[in-house]
C-alpha cells in the first residue's frame, strides 16, 4: 500500500477498536473519535458519509450498525473487517489504477467462480439445470485462479454455479489457504447444516448469499415442493451461531410485487439476513423462459421499492440492474468483476456465456487483455444513462458486436446459444425500458437542465 493507504488502513482499524470497546456507548461518539484522531484528507469521503449515519440513533442505518455487533460473531466480525473493508477494498484501490495503466486494461475487485456445474436442484427457467454435473474445476485449479488474482489485488471471491456447497470441503479449504481473502457463495442453502456452519466459524472468512424467491409458495414455484422449508432451516442454523449471511433475490414477472413489498423486507431482516442482492430474471440459454421477465413497469417498481426500503430498513442492498448509476455503469468484463465458470471458461459476466480464454490456456492477466474483454474495456459504459448499463439486458446490439468482433465463441458445451438469438429476446424489454429510464434518469438530476443549474 502506499502511505496514504497505510493512513487509512490504521485510522479504520483504530475506529473499528474504538466501537468495538463498546458499540452502544462507542458508536454515538464515533464522530468525535473521527474528528480528534483522523487527519484531514484521510478518508473524507467516507468519515462524512459515517457522520450522516450516526448522526440520529433511530435511523435504520443506525439500528443496522449495532446490529453487526450484537448478531454477529466477534471474532467473525473483526476477520470480514480486515478482509473485506482492509483488503479487498481498501488495498485494491490503492493498486487498481496503477495495474490499469501499466496493462491498459481492466482489473477486477472481485472474481466470481464456478467450482461445479452440478446441482441439487433444477430450477424452472436456470440454465444450470441444462449442464448437469459434468463439468468441475479441481482444487489445485481454484487454487491457482485464486493466487492469481491476488498477485492483481484481488482479495473478494465468491462461488456460484451450479450449487457451489456440492463442493464444500474444497471451499472451506480454500478459505484455510486464503485466511487474508473473504469468500463468498451465491447458494440454494439446501446444503447448509450445523456442521458446515461450525466449520464457518472456524476459518471466519466465508458469507453465504442463500437464493430465496420470496415466501414459501413463490421459492418453491421454481425449485421444488420443499425447498423453502429447507432454506429457513439453514437460515434459523446461521442466526443462532451468530454468522452473517445475505439473500439473494432473482425477481421475475410473476414474483415481483413479493420481492419488492415491505412485508418481505421485513421477512428478510427477520430471518437474520444483513444483505440482499437482486437480480432480474435474464433469458439466458436455449429452453429459457422469456416469459419470466419482467415488464418496464415492474422493473420501474423495484427500483422505486429498493430506494424507498434504502431509508427505513436495516438491510444492506444491492440491484445489480437498477443500481448502475452508482458505479457508472456496467461492472461487467472486469471492470469491477469478472466470471471463470466451471469448465475453466472466462466470462465478461455471470449472464453473458461467451468467452474467448479459459483459464487453462491464459492467465488471467491474458484473458483480461483478450479482444473480448478489452471490447468492455473500450466500450464501458455501453450507455451515458446509467440506469440502461447492460450490455445485453440494456443494449442488446452492443453485446453481438463485441462477441462477433472479438470471436468469441458460446460457452454452453450442450446446446450453444446464437448471440443475435439471445439478444432477440431482450430487444423489446429494451426498448420498452429505454424511455422509463430515461424519465428516472432526469428525475434523479442527470439531465442537461440539472447539470447546468448545478454548476450555476
Amino acid at each position: 500500500m502506499g502511505i496514504k493507504s497505510d493512513l487509512q488502513a490504521v485510522a479504520l482499524r483504530k475506529a473499528y477498536e474504538f466501537v468495538d470497546r463498546d458499540p452502544e456507548t462507542n458508536i454515538p461518539k464515533l464522530v468525535y473519535f473521527l474528528d480528534k484522531f483522523i487527519p484531514s484528507g484521510i478518508l473524507d469521503e467516507q468519515i462524512d458519509a459515517v457522520k450522516k449515519v450516526i448522526s440520529e440513533t433511530e435511523s435504520n442505518w443506525y439500528k443496522y450498525i449495532i446490529s453487526l455487533w450484537t448478531d454477529i460473531d466477534d471474532d467473525v466480525r473483526k476477520k470480514i473487517f480486515e478482509n473485506f473493508v482492509i483488503n479487498a477494498s481498501l488495498k485494491w484501490g490503492d493498486i487498481n489504477e496503477e495495474l490499469q495503466e501499466k496493462y491498459n486494461c481492466n482489473i477486477p475487485w472481485a472474481l466470481l467462480i464456478d467450482p461445479t456445474s452440478a446441482c441439487n436442484l433444477q430450477c424452472t427457467g436456470c440454465w444450470a439445470a441444462e449442464y448437469g454435473n459434468k463439468l468441475n474445476l479441481t482444487y489445485d485449479e481454484l487454487n491457482n485462479i485464486i493466487c492469481q488474482a491476488k498477485e492483481l489485488g484481488v482479495r473478494f471471491f465468491l462461488y456460484s454455479g451450479g450449487e457451489p456447497l456440492v463442493r464444500k470441503a474444497d471451499i472451506i479449504r480454500l478459505c484455510e489457504t486464503h485466511p487474508d481473502c473473504q469468500f463468498s457463495a451465491f447458494t440454494n442453502g439446501t446444503l447448509i447444516d450445523e456442521a458446515f456452519a461450525d466449520e464457518m466459524l472456524m476459518v471466519k472468512n466465508f458469507i453465504p448469499a442463500i437464493s430465496v424467491e420470496g415466501f414459501e409458495e413463490d421459492t418453491d414455484f421454481r425449485r421444488g415442493i420443499g425447498t423453502f422449508k429447507k432454506v429457513e432451516k439453514a437460515m434459523s442454523i446461521l442466526k443462532a451461531k451468530r454468522l452473517p449471511f445475505g439473500i439473494s433475490c432473482c425477481y421475475t414477472s410473476k414474483n415481483v410485487h413479493i420481492i419488492g413489498s415491505e412485508e418481505y423486507f421485513d421477512q428478510m431482516i427477520e430471518w437474520g439476513a444483513k444483505f440482499c442482492w437482486f437480480f432480474t430474471y435474464m433469458p439466458i440459454g436455449n429452453s429459457a423462459v422469456p416469459e419470466l421477465m419482467v415488464s418496464a413497469e415492474q422493473r420501474k417498481f423495484m427500483y422505486e421499492q429498493v430506494r424507498k426500503f434504502r431509508g427505513t430498513k436495516p438491510l444492506f442492498t444491492l440491484d445489480f440492474w437498477n443500481d448502475g448509476e452508482y458505479v457508472d455503469g456496467c461492472i461487467a468484463g472486469g471492470r469491477r468483476y469478472l466470471h471463470v465458470n466451471a469448465n475453466g471458461d472466462i466470462e465478461p459476466c455471470a449472464f453473458i456465456h461467451y468467452s474467448d480464454s479459459n483459464i487453462r490456456e491464459k492467465t488471467l492477466l491474458e484473458a483480461l487483455q483478450s479482444p473480448l474483454f478489452m471490447a468492455y474495456h473500450d466500450r464501458q459504459p455501453f450507455n451515458e444513462n446509467h440506469l440502461r448499463p447492460c450490455p445485453l439486458l440494456d443494449n442488446p446490439d452492443a453485446l453481438v458486436e463485441m462477441v462477433e468482433t472479438s470471436g468469441a465463441h458460446s460457452t454452453d458445451l450442450e446446446n450453444p446459444e446464437d448471440v443475435h438469438r439471445l439478444s432477440a429476446k431482450c430487444k423489446i424489454p429494451a426498448e420498452n425500458w429505454a424511455p422509463v429510464a430515461e424519465e428516472l434518469w432526469k428525475c434523479a438530476g442527470h439531465c442537461s437542465a440539472c447539470n447546468k443549474s448545478k454548476l450555476a
